[in-house]
């Protein structure tokens, strides 16, 4: 299966590759060029992994990808509350940049991606997280294991928030 998923992902980026224009657009446009063309990388790259991993997920208009596996219960948290989460990281390729963790911080500290998911999901609920890069990290590299233009999947475990 993960032959298959390469074989489409080098196709995608190859499709991808060859619509880029010959001359460069003007110089305003360049950088919001850009930010389109990695977003449609992005959004093809999520799409191929869920389908090779037989994922049902909800597109949410911010172009994140997420899969409530577990709803949980009580009231949903907000970007101002503070959350207490157990979660993995990792890439589309499946290697791990964040092995199991527990953090409690201001969601409004976290990555964008997690600030539109995890207010998705009750106390003890767990969301599977597909984030495009610019929702992630963009085109920066936080450190070593991420690099830049990231698509990031988080497993996220609301263990409880105020």
């Amino acid at each position: 299966m993960k032959k298959y998923f390469f074989l489409l992902f080098g196709l995608v980026i190859a499709g991808l590759v060859s619509c880029v224009k010959s001359s460069a657009p003007a110089a305003t446009n360049t950088t919001q060029l850009s930010v389109a063309r990695q977003a449609a990388v992005d959004d093809s790259l999520i799409q191929l992994y869920i389908a090779a991993n037989k994922i049902t997920a909800t597109k949410d208009p911010s172009g994140l990808y997420y899969q409530v596996v577990n709803a949980g219960t009580g009231a949903f948290p907000t970007v101002s509350s503070t959350v207490n989460v157990t979660y993995t990281g990792s890439l589309l390729n499946g290697s791990v940049f964040a092995p199991t963790a527990v953090v409690a911080d201001p969601l409004n500290y976290f990555i964008q991606g997690w600030q539109i998911g995890v207010p998705h999901i009750n106390t003890k609920g767990t969301i599977l997280l597909l984030i495009p890069s610019a929702l992630g990290y963009g085109n920066n590299s936080p450190g070593a294991g991420i690099p830049a233009n990231a698509v990031l999947v988080f497993n996220i475990t609301l263990n409880s928030f105020m």
